[in-house]
């Protein structure tokens, strides 16, 4: 599956992909493919993973060979932060489609305009093959994105105003740094700000994965453990004694989550989760959920008896 987690400096985007790639990986080391510098190798003494930098030109072809080969060498999670350079950085679309703009005018600025679709075909191209790299993959892929905010020039009660931008890729003015459908190849793609660091806002979170991703709390692990679950076929139809193997990471995640509740409210989103177990998995949960709501119950009555 590919999960891609956007969010501008302070977000919290780099160390919940960390998290959410431990989990995925259920004890493996994963790889994280590094166009920042350097950067995730900071986080090198708290998470197990191997790094590998990329450098310039940040072309999709040079993204695409890098994950092949991290994927040719067994790796269960791989991480690329940032992907955003594929798109804006060095050698990226934008500077790559610049270059043959360039070369096709030859300094004629009024040929500019009229050529411009053209020096497209060469870096969508491209693309798309770095596309069809991720979706072939047999990993797990995390791609950060990097986000900036944005505004735009709208008519609200019949004036002209500036306003934060809005779509259906951003939230809050903030808009994910790619190319502008890739969130949507993802299986599943996540705003962060740095308001609430590692708090997901979603741009596109299907039904059977709401449950993995609380909308009132950060990313952990075990968000990364049931995906693991969900991925690996942990349905009721395959759920038994014999596929403990599968259903281990989705019981361990609705576990924690079921400890770390403390309302009702958020205690009753791991219910649709849970409906995914059977047997002996399933009663586990269903014991770990009352409980928690019993113990929920007690700390709210506490305040009448003092008083």
């Amino acid at each position: 599956m590919i999960v891609a987690l956007a969010g501008g400096t302070g977000s919290g985007k780099t160390y919940s992909a960390l998290e959410l790639a431990t989990g995925l990986a259920g004890g493996k080391r994963f790889c994280v493919i590094d166009t920042e510098a350097g950067r995730a190798a900071h986080y090198a003494d708290r998470f197990e993973f191997d790094h590998g930098d990329l450098r310039p030109p940040f072309r999709p072809d040079a993204y695409a060979e890098a994950i092949a080969a991290a994927d040719a060498a067994g790796y269960p999670v791989i991480v690329v932060d940032s992907a955003s350079h594929e798109h804006a950085g060095e050698g990226g679309l934008l500077d790559w489609h610049d270059e043959i703009l360039d070369r096709i005018t030859k300094g004629n600025d009024s040929r500019r305009e009229a050529c411009t679709m053209l020096a497209w075909v060469e870096p969508k191209q491209s693309h798309k093959r770095f596309v069809g790299r991720l979706l072939q993959c047999r990993a797990h892929l995390i791609l950060c994105l990097r986000a900036e905010p944005k505004i735009e020039m709208a008519r609200e009660d019949g004036k002209m105003v500036v306003r934060e931008k809005r779509g259906p890729t951003g939230a809050h003015g903030w808009f994910p740094v790619c190319e502008k459908s890739l969130p949507y190849e993802a299986t599943t793609s996540l705003l962060l700000l740095a308001e609430r660091p590692g708090v997901p806002i979603p741009i596109k979170l299907q039904e059977q994965h709401r449950a993995f991703f609380p909308l009132d709390r950060p990313i952990t692990r075990a968000a990364g453990g049931g995906l693991a679950g969900w991925a690996g076929g942990a349905t009721k139809a395959e759920a038994s004694p014999k596929s403990n193997g599968k259903t281990a990471p989705l019981l361990a995640g609705i576990l924690t989550r079921i400890l770390a509740s403390t309302s009702e409210d958020s205690l009753a989103t791991v219910v649709a989760d849970a409906s995914l177990l059977v047997g002996q998995a399933k009663a586990k949960a269903q014991s770990a959920y009352k409980a928690r709501r019993a113990a929920i119950r007690a700390a709210a009555r506490e305040p009448e008896r003092e008083g």
